[in-house]
């Protein structure tokens, strides 16, 4: 499967860690990026600063499900098994 242009859900939706430029100590679950820009799309996408768990992720139907509103529940959930 491939990413949903303008999803943004797996940049809203799950807590990361890592730093990303901007946000030093990463993003707790639930808060935008600030490296997503209003049309939901990366804009450090391919670029070094990307953080290795961003680049890593690939969007599959049972992460993302079939809408951007299943994707943000999807990931949502799972966040929420992880914690």
């Amino acid at each position: 499967m491939n990413c949903r242009l303008g999803c943004g859900a797996c940049c809203i939706a799950p807590s990361i860690t890592s730093p990303i430029p901007g946000m030093p100590n990463g993003k707790p679950a639930g808060e935008r990026c600030i490296q997503l820009s209003d049309d939901n799309l990366c804009k450090i996408f391919g670029l070094d600063e990307r953080p290795d768990v961003c680049s890593s992720f690939t969007a599959t139907t049972d992460v993302c499900g079939t809408t951007n509103t299943d994707a943000i529940r999807l990931i949502s959930y799972l966040e929420a098994q992880t914690c």
